[in-house]
């Protein structure tokens, strides 16, 4: 059983925003609150909302609306229990830290590690899919210079400072946020019929049960739909990692927890719930063109196609930007604690953790040249191992959750400023939900699910051997040990 580490003054982990750092002055206060508002707000859009949701109607008829809703309740669930975690004690590491400090060395080794890797893959998917729809603008450009142009622009703009990421990020957010609140509004006055032009036949709330009604092809087509729309909700605890670079961490993480309801209910179900009014959920054009280029069209708007692949490249550029972020501030946070080489932990001047930048980037490149050159063997193999890194994440939030509600009331109860509701029953609810979502999957071999969940657990059950293996090595020192003996060593580096 491990001990119970001690939160330090400031709430911030050892070398976070305003400590010393080996190099630099460590990671720095560099994101507005602009910045942090629309990261948070555009943190649970990701491109697969827009390419991946034709794949769930097609599966599960209007009945799809059922299973955005529960994976949504459980990612506002998961990012309550992050909150109160991460508003008490706000870190760049975010749930990787509170897992080391709540469970163990072992624990935040494997999550991290485990997220990273997840990023560091999807900066090869995002960078692949944006060459796709860039060469196809360009042609004259190859796919593959296109995802190498990309991916030195956004590493460039994240070398400079957290403050450029912000600013990309802000607008990158922002493009997304205005183009789903147009859709929304357009598409909801179509499907009440005070849009003119829009054909009143075909648009409709009737389109919820008109066609096999409101479960076509069952209720078991829940599950399924849970499968395919449950990974493009990932991306919504980023809010917590940038917050540690804020001017005001612990009000940002709140702001962000309480909104993510809202959020989730606007963009993700409005969205899709438009889509299911404005066609028919068998409609071939959904199948042919994808959801929301079927439901442009079904409005008349011109050029539609190319309207979309502008919203989806923004998205694809807002996932390489945060996700080249996120895995770089995961790997400084595993440099911090010694889970990673300590050159991950060092910062320029300009509080940028260069080294961990680099390290990540790298991977990615690696990654993309594995999908042009071995697309259906090893890049496949990337891709499926860490498929279900997202329900690994959140099910370590809610263990660590439970255990970190104890620690904070025992030493620092006024900083309990956000709290998981009915604890500790709700949050031992979602933890049995996410149990058996990973158990349903292996289940699925129609959709990739079976092998996604066994190549992600080999992957994990490796990435845990490492930790443990590590562990002993160490002699089994605690977690907040390692960090104050590293916190220590970066005073003697600055004073010297």
């Amino acid at each position: 059983m491990t001990s119970q580490p001690t939160l330090n003054k400031t709430g911030n982990d050892p070398g976070g925003p305003g400590e010393p750092g080996a190099e630099g002055s460590g990671l720095q206060a560099g994101l507005k609150n602009r910045h942090l508002s629309m990261i948070a707000i555009g943190g649970v859009i990701g491109a697969g909302l827009f390419v991946g949701s034709s794949s769930g109607i097609a599966t599960a008829g209007p009945g799809i609306l059922l299973s955005y809703a529960l994976v949504g309740t459980l990612v506002v669930l998961v990012m309550r229990m992050l909150g109160e975690m991460s508003a008490a004690n706000p870190t760049s590491g975010s749930f990787s830290a509170h897992a080391d400090r709540a469970l163990g060395s072992w624990a935040g080794f494997s999550i991290g590690w485990l997220y990273w890797f997840f990023w560091v893959v999807v900066l090869a998917v995002e960078a692949t899919a944006g060459a796709v729809i860039l060469e196809g603008w360009i042609p004259a450009v190859p796919q593959w210079g296109w995802a190498l142009i990309v991916m030195l622009v956004l590493t460039a703009t994240n070398l400079v400072s957290v403050g450029s990421y912000g600013e990309f990020e802000f607008w990158f957010a922002g493009i997304k946020v205005v183009a789903i609140a147009a859709f929304i509004v357009i598409g909801g006055l179509a499907v009440f019929g005070l849009l003119p032009g829009v054909d009143s036949e075909q648009a409709g709330i009737s389109n919820l049960t008109a066609h096999g009604g409101f479960l076509p092809n069952g209720a078991g087509a829940i599950l399924t739909g849970v499968l395919l729309v449950v990974f493009s909700f990932m991306g919504s605890e980023i809010a917590t990692l940038a917050a540690g670079e804020s001017e005001n961490p612990r009000q940002a993480v709140t702001k962000a927890t309480n909104s993510i309801i809202w959020r989730v209910a606007v963009f993700y179900l409005g969205s899709i719930a438009v889509v299911v009014c404005l066609l028919p959920w068998d409609s071939k054009s959904i199948a042919k063109d994808g959801s929301y280029v079927a439901a442009l069209d079904s409005l008349g708007i011109a050029h539609a196609g190319q309207i979309m692949n502008f919203i989806v490249l923004t998205s694809v550029l807002s996932c390489l930007n945060s996700g080249l972020y996120t895995a770089s501030r995961m790997a400084f946070s595993l440099g911090q604690r010694g889970d990673a080489p300590k050159a991950f932990a060092r910062t320029t001047s300009n509080g940028v953790p260069r080294t961990a930048i680099l390290a990540s980037v790298a991977f990615g490149f690696v990654a993309v040249f594995f999908n042009y050159k071995f697309p259906d063997s090893v890049f496949l193999f990337l891709v499926n191992s860490s498929g279900a890194v997202a329900l690994f994440v959140w099910l370590v939030i809610c263990f660590s959750q439970l255990r970190m509600r104890k620690i904070i009331k025992a030493e620092a109860p006024e900083k309990l400023v956000v709290k998981m509701w009915l604890y500790p029953y709700l949050t031992w609810a979602t933890a049995a939900l996410i149990v058996f979502i990973l158990g349903y999957m292996l289940t699925d071999t129609e959709h990739d699910g079976r092998q996604t969940i066994l190549l992600s657990l080999l992957v994990a059950a490796v990435v845990l051997v490492i930790a443990f293996l590590k562990k002993g090595i160490r002699g089994g020192r605690p977690a907040a040990d390692a960090q104050q003996v590293q916190g220590e060593e970066r005073s003697e580096v600055s004073a010297g």
